[in-house]
């Protein structure tokens, strides 16, 4: 259904014995407003430069009143040649900072706090995408029939794996000077520092491969590099799959050790969620009925981590009601994430406010090949953010097919902005 604003004054009501309205304290010492975040999707609405324009800054504000305590943004992407899509926004040394000073006003407008969540895609880059496509080894991702729509990654050299230490570092340094509160660094979803994680895709034989140790080793250094160079009270939070949900990847064995690993460098927050490319699970189409059984797709997996997790732990994945999250917060999950809910009601924390029974309702996408039912399901919540950038409210009965392919034509026109964007910037070391 459509949003509507709430009244101000009528958000008052039985909020006070719902947990999800109860502040949280983090270990750096800011407090957020409350459990609830809206989870970081990306939007792929970036204006010429790759900066966050008029219709960014609107559908965080539109959020900013919505009754979050705190909001992440989609992925802003630390290396200039290396983007999830051709409308990404990219924060490097040479971006102009005034943009984005005015997104994250625009995010704390109405109170809550907002987190850059920094990230680079390695080899999940679409085959027309000009730049490179680096993996920690040259595996490419495996869809069978669509596994052309994918570049052929380079192996990362030593000097290509410190200097993205360096990029995560620098990005997240001026995303503090633009006024965020923190920085969400990116270790899911199958992107660079998820593929290093993966015994499947990471194949090294030196330093960054083999052990666990190992392939953690580039995580580990970057929350060490951009703990340094930010304040000692800026939020650092590590998004991190609580499972691969491949045969063979990264289990949630793994994701508990590397919690304990991150646990002494000043993390402030795990954020759990799971799969990528090859196994969608983010987006309810994981092979795994863990993921299926609930509408909090990974909370079981969430359920055991948190039972000796050394630092506060996010869930997210398809939380729409109120009961549900305060069933997360229950099992002893601190924070509760919510993206595609927020992305049809970004008003949603207030209703429940109201109206415990709240909720939203997104039609399951139908598609059998689930490649195409993520990029489907993706595009459709998409659409309902460029909707309320634009200042309209949402369509959720949108098709989703129809939806995939406004963005195909949409993706064509950023791609070729993109392209000339790139040849005239001076390139990125490495």
């Amino acid at each position: 259904m459509p949003f509507t604003d709430p009244a101000p004054d009528k958000l008052e009501t039985d909020s006070t014995v719902s947990p999800a309205f109860a502040p949280f304290t983090l270990p750096s010492g800011a407090t957020l407003p409350n459990r609830m975040v809206k989870a970081a999707m990306e939007e792929n609405m970036a204006v010429a430069g790759q900066l966050p324009g008029k219709e960014l800054v609107e559908l965080y504000h539109r959020w900013s009143r919505g009754g979050v305590g705190t909001i992440i943004t989609g992925n802003v992407m630390v290396h200039a040649e290396a983007l999830t899509g051709p409308a990404g926004v990219v924060l490097d040394a040479q971006s102009p900072i005034g943009p984005f000073r005015e997104w994250a006003n625009a995010a704390k407008g109405g109170g809550a706090k907002v987190w850059m969540q920094i990230n680079h895609p390695g080899r999940q880059i679409q085959a027309d995408m000009p730049g490179v496509a680096w993996s920690p080894s040259a595996t490419r991702v495996e869809l069978g029939k669509n596994s052309k729509r994918f570049a052929h990654p380079q192996a990362m050299t030593a000097l290509q794996i410190n200097d993205t230490v360096n990029r995560f570092a620098t990005t997240a340094r001026r995303a503090e000077e633009a006024g965020f509160d923190g920085v969400e660094i990116h270790a899911a979803h199958g992107y660079l520092l998820s593929q290093f994680l993966s015994p499947l895709v990471n194949q090294r034989t030196d330093e960054w491969g083999g052990t666990l140790e190992n392939r953690a080793r580039l995580l580990l250094d970057i929350v060490r590099t951009v703990r340094r160079v930010v304040d000692p009270t800026f939020t650092v939070a590590v998004k991190l799959n609580s499972a691969d949900f491949q045969r063979g990847g990264f289990d949630s064995d793994d994701a508990a050790q590397v919690i304990a690993m991150l646990a002494p460098l000043g993390v402030d927050v795990v954020e759990l969620s799971g799969g990528s490319y090859e196994a969608p699970a983010m987006t309810g189409q994981g092979p795994d009925d863990r993921t299926l059984a609930r509408e909090a797709y990974f909370l079981t997996l969430a359920e055991e981590l948190a039972e000796a997790s050394p630092v506060p732990l996010m869930l997210t994945g398809g939380v729409v009601r109120r009961p549900v999250a305060e069933q997360v917060l229950a099992s002893g999950v601190d924070l509760v994430g919510m993206g595609s809910a927020l992305a049809i009601d970004p008003d949603l924390p207030n209703r429940w406010r109201l109206d415990a029974a709240a909720s939203v309702e997104l039609a399951p996408v139908t598609i059998k090949d689930k490649a195409m039912a993520s990029a489907a399901s993706m595009a459709r919540v998409r659409q309902q953010l460029r909707r309320l950038g634009r200042g309209k409210s949402t369509r959720p009965t949108a098709s989703p097919v129809v939806a995939l392919l406004k963005e195909q034509l949409l993706q064509r026109r950023a791609l070729r902005r993109y392209r000339r964007w790139l040849q005239h910037r001076t390139p990125s070391i490495g």
